[in-house]
C-alpha cells in the first residue's frame, strides 16, 4: 500500500464547509476519504470527473438576479403559480 504522507490544505467558506461534512457523514465518509475519492477519480478519468460547463448568458443573469433578489416572485398557492405559468 502506499504511504499516505502528503497533506492537502484550502481555505473555504465556513458554511460550505459545514453543509458538506453534513451531506459526507450520512454515509460515513470523512472530509479526507471523500477527497481522496475525489483525486482518484481524476487520476481514473485522467480530468475532472464531470463536465465543466459555463453558464449561458440567460442562465448567468437568473443567477444574478436570485442572488440580488431581483426579478423575483412569490405566490401564496400553487394556483397562483400555475395560474401565472398558463397552465
Amino acid at each position: 500500500m502506499a504511504e499516505k504522507s502528503a497533506t492537502v490544505r484550502a481555505r473555504l467558506e465556513p458554511n460550505l464547509k459545514k453543509d458538506t461534512e453534513l451531506i459526507l457523514e450520512q454515509p460515513g465518509i470523512t472530509t479526507t476519504e471523500a477527497i481522496r475519492l475525489f483525486f482518484k477519480q481524476i487520476q481514473l478519468h485522467r480530468g475532472l470527473p464531470f463536465d465543466l460547463k459555463l453558464p449561458d448568458e440567460a442562465t448567468r443573469q437568473a443567477l444574478e438576479d436570485t442572488q440580488s433578489r431581483q426579478k423575483l416572485s412569490s405566490y401564496s398557492s400553487a394556483q397562483e403559480l400555475f395560474k401565472d405559468l398558463d397552465i
